[in-house]
């Protein structure tokens, strides 16, 4: 049989012409959002080719929460917050701050406006200067890099360093237990006992870590 005699049965190909159908609708609307920088409601959806897994409305619910109590206890309206590669996060910490800039890879993410900054962490190794416009400015950061790997720590780690204003800045860094080795031999973290949740279940265990007493700022169960 010929390749050109190959069909897919009417109900697959009607199913498979409708998810294309969808993607492209969905690719239309994220392109528009971008061009029309509709902020933080604006939504998207996970790309998985760049490592994205948006977490769970109960993880977004107790670090927002936790993150209005920092605020109301250190910070005041200078008081600046960095989100390094988690996004879904964005829409909550604004809700509770304004002061906060979201960085990302991502370029859909440009539809926040001026809170974005277009950040590649491999690019820590190209110049001391990277992202030096942001350099001691930011009182808060919360990372979840990308990738669970021992080179990715430690250029998220150098990044983070330079965002600090000050050593008393407060970190919280989500990532996988595996990781924990890699992480604590870069900056003065623990590992809390926090475990962010997601919206689809994934491999590895995911763990938070902190360099002061982030579990405080947790509303219990």
């Amino acid at each position: 049989m010929d390749d050109d005699d190959i069909a897919l049965p009417a109900d697959t190909l009607t199913i498979l012409n409708e998810f294309l159908a969808e993607r492209t609708q969905r690719e239309q609307d994220e392109e528009q959002r971008m061009i029309n920088q509709t902020g933080k409601d604006a939504h998207f959806e996970e790309d998985w080719q760049l490592s994205q897994f948006w977490y769970s409305k109960g993880t977004k619910r107790a670090i927002g929460d936790a993150v209005a109590k920092i605020v109301k206890e250190f910070g005041g309206s200078d008081f600046r917050i960095a989100l390094l590669s988690c996004p879904s996060l964005y829409a909550t910490i604004k809700d509770v701050h304004a002061n906060v800039n979201i960085f990302e890879y991502d370029q859909r993410f440009a539809a926040y406006g001026t809170d974005f900054v277009h950040y590649d962490f491999n690019e820590v190794d190209s110049t001391s200067d990277y992202l030096r416009d942001h350099h001691k400015c930011y009182d808060l950061i919360i990372a979840d890099p990308p990738f669970l790997s021992e080179e990715c720590m430690s250029k998220m780690s150098r990044i983070i360093i330079n965002l600090q204003r000050s050593k008393d800045s407060k970190i919280v860094f989500c990532s996988g237990e595996v990781v924990e080795p890699w992480l604590t031999s870069s900056l003065p973290v623990h590992k809390c006992n926090f475990r962010p949740e997601h919206d689809r279940n994934l491999g590895n265990e995911f763990v938070s870590y902190a360099n002061f007493n982030f579990d405080q700022y947790i509303e219990s169960k």
